[in-house]
Order: C-alpha cells, then sequence, then structure tokens
C-alpha cells in the first residue's frame, strides 16, 4: 500500500498520468511476480528540463560587479530564476540571490 501511495505521489510530481496503467505497469513491476521487471513505459508528457546545479555559485561582489551579461543570464538560468531587466539590475538581483550579507 506504502508502494502504491509513493508511486502516485512521484507520478503525479513529475506530471506523467497513470490512467490508463497500473501502479505496477509505472514502477515496472509485473503483476506475475516482483523479480520480473520491464521496462518503465514512454510517456508523452515531458518535463521541463530544469536540473538544480550540485553547488552554490562561488562569485564574490567584484565577480559580479564585473560579470558580462550573457554570463548573468546564464547563471540564472541555471538555477532556474528569470529576471528582465538592465544589465545593472541583473547584476543586483543576482547578488542578493546568490551573496550572503556579509559578502556585499
Amino acid at each position: 500500500m506504502a508502494l502504491r501511495w509513493f508511486v502516485h505521489l512521484a507520478c503525479h510530481v513529475l506530471g506523467y498520468s497513470i490512467d490508463d496503467r497500473t501502479n505496477e505497469e509505472v514502477v515496472g513491476l509485473k503483476t506475475k511476480g516482483l523479480s520480473q521487471q520491464e521496462e518503465y513505459p514512454a510517456s508523452s508528457s515531458s518535463c521541463s528540463g530544469f536540473q538544480m546545479p550540485l553547488h552554490y555559485p562561488r562569485y564574490t561582489k567584484g565577480d559580479y560587479e564585473i560579470m558580462e551579461e550573457w554570463k548573468v543570464d546564464l547563471l540564472l538560468q541555471q538555477y532556474g530564476l528569470s529576471f528582465k531587466g538592465t544589465l545593472h539590475d541583473k547584476r543586483a538581483f543576482a547578488m542578493g540571490t546568490f551573496l550572503w550579507p556579509d559578502q556585499y
């Protein structure tokens, strides 16, 4: 029962619909036995492709102040942030987002 709840929750979070297949098919288990596995069925819905970076950016305030616009845009995009404005505004937003208060 807990496995079914977990699979249902995971599918809901990832955006997969499981209307036309059972929970065992989603997990890759056949109803005949748990030792037999089949491939995960392909889904028509796709994920957004966002993947959180593993490391926190290690830039200093001086690095942000001389950073080029394309690099600031790329950094914000990597962390799933979108900000529209001038280069000065983008730099200030990035510094406010990634620097600790004592680093200002």
